[in-house]
């Protein structure tokens, strides 16, 4: 095929198809078509001045740097989950409950003006005079390395050598919002901006042409929090946009299927023919389309996709044993759990980024203003066994090195009590990675010891963004779309301290 292709570095204009191209591509019928657009779409985040081809650089990742993960599993958890009660244990709750924050020792030891000067002065102040809460939940310690984890998340506890926890991360807004945020590093206020797995998209390009770059199962985030956006790319375009899959294994690609049911391979292969004529005949006119390249592309994809997700989503191939892993024979498990083995199957198959939300929609249901005991004692057990299932997969088939898994909320909860629940709280919180290069058995960061806020190495979100792109060979500086301004608060810096 004749395309000749410009290359790109990470600071110029996506490359360009010439006409005389299009029309050489034309005339190789729908295939070749496609495969231009392959190659077009190919190469964006390639160094400047290098001598490879584009063949040789999707081969070398189109890296800024060796990575050292080629996949991400971006587990969320929406509603805000209690870092006091999972993986930041405060027993210092327990001991004051009842009290107030001035009504303890700790408050001669928070320098708070400091502390707000440090949060940007974003509204967020010293904490109301509410009555703390006593954990609702006992915890003991797991692993060498001896971490303290909740009893809502023991059977991740029991991967505690395998995480790298990081405590002192904040926000600066309190509201649902931050879902976005967390996806984006944009509050949705801000608006439609990439996401964390269309950046990938965007920077690496594909490892399967049959799977797409960056697939997103479970519910989307509610439409207060940014819905369709969480998994968006926004104006990197619509092919870097997550596609959607059903945890159902037996109707996984709900909108992508042959229409009727009496369709024929034969038949489908004539309508693909058609829409190829027709797509040769405007990209004459319109060979730089981002559209139409999103569209053409799309439709191969869809036709490769009908092959090749089922047949990853028969989760009946697994033994007995993974099944159970998964939590696959417990009812409350079983949707969480086939997520979760589907995203050890996809990525195996070369899907770059797997986003899995739970609880999504509306406000999520990790938002406990109310019997937060009672909401965690049911939300809990539907994650936790899926996700410590996946952990322990990966690493038994030596697939922990090369995936990095992230565990993700939009901000915690309260120390003070809410009624019989815990409210919105950006002023620190936690997540942990896993695999893809991280240290293993490690914490970094703090709260106070009442959770209050981050006092020891505070993160803002964009640095576990930063950190992911890292690992996967990706600088977040230099992954620029000419003629947009990115906010450098949004770009994060990586966390080396938990890097390997």
């Amino acid at each position: 095929m004749n395309a000749q292709i410009r290359q790109s570095s990470p600071h110029s204009s996506p490359p360009e198809l010439s006409r005389r191209t299009m029309l050489a591509d034309a005339g190789m019928g729908f295939t070749g078509l496609v495969l231009g657009s392959l190659l077009y779409e190919d190469g964006f985040a390639t160094p400047a001045n290098t001598p490879q081809s584009n063949e040789q650089n999707r081969s070398a990742g189109r890296s800024h740097f060796p990575a050292k993960a080629k996949s991400v599993i971006w587990i969320f958890l929406a509603g805000g989950v209690s870092h006091m009660e999972s993986f930041d244990i405060k027993p210092a709750l327990t001991k004051y409950a009842g009290k107030t924050f001035d009504e303890t020792p700790f408050k001669d030891f928070i320098d708070k003006e400091k502390i707000e000067k440090n949060l940007m002065g974003q509204g967020m102040s010293i904490p109301p005079h509410k009555e703390l809460m006593a954990l609702n939940t006992g915890y003991r310690k797991y692993g060498e390395c001896g971490l303290e984890v909740g009893d809502w998340f023991s059977n991740i506890g029991e991967c505690a050598d395998d995480l790298a926890i990081v405590r002192s991360l904040w926000t600066v807004h309190p509201n649902h919002g931050m879902q976005l945020t967390w996806h984006t590093g944009h509050h949705v206020r801000e608006g439609a901006q990439p996401t964390i797995g269309s950046w990938i998209s965007y920077g690496l390009g594909s490892l399967n042409q049959q799977l797409p770059k960056f697939v997103a199962m479970g519910n989307s985030i509610g439409g207060c929090c940014g819905g369709e956006f969480g998994h968006g790319a926004s104006y990197l375009g619509p092919h870097h946009a997550g596609v959607k899959l059903s945890s159902d294994p037996n109707n996984p690609l709900q909108f992508v299927k042959p229409h009727g049911t009496g369709t024929t391979k034969e038949e489908q292969a004539a309508e693909l023919d058609l829409i190829g004529q027709l797509n040769r005949a405007v990209g004459v006119e319109y060979p730089d389309d981002p559209d139409l390249r999103a569209r053409i592309r799309s439709y191969e994809l869809a036709a490769g996709m009908q092959t090749a997700v089922p047949e990853i989503m028969r989760l009946d191939q697994e033994t007995a044993h993974t099944q159970k892993m998964y939590g696959l024979d417990k009812e409350h498990s079983r949707e969480f759990g086939t997520q979760c083995l589907a995203a050890r199957r996809l990525v195996e198959q070369g899907v770059r980024f797997v986003q899995l939300y739970h609880g999504a929609g509306s406000a999520g249901t990790w938002d406990a203003h109310s019997d937060i005991k009672k909401r965690y004692d049911t939300e809990a057990p539907k994650v936790d066994k899926p996700i410590a299932g996946l952990l322990k997969d990966l690493k038994r088939r030596g697939l922990l090195d090369s995936t990095l898994v992230v565990f993700g909320t939009e901000f915690g909860r309260t120390p003070g009590a809410q009624g019989t629940g815990r409210d919105h709280h950006p002023q620190g919180f936690t997540c942990w990675l896993a695999g893809g290069g991280i240290k293993g058995g490690v914490t970094h960061g703090a709260t106070d010891e009442l959770g209050f806020y981050a006092v020891e190495h505070p993160h803002y979100v964009t640095d576990i963004h930063a950190t992911v792109l890292q690992q996967m060979g990706l600088d977040s500086h230099r992954l620029d779309v000419p003629g947009r301004k990115r906010i450098d608060i949004h770009r994060g810096r990586p966390i080396r301290e938990i890097i390997a």
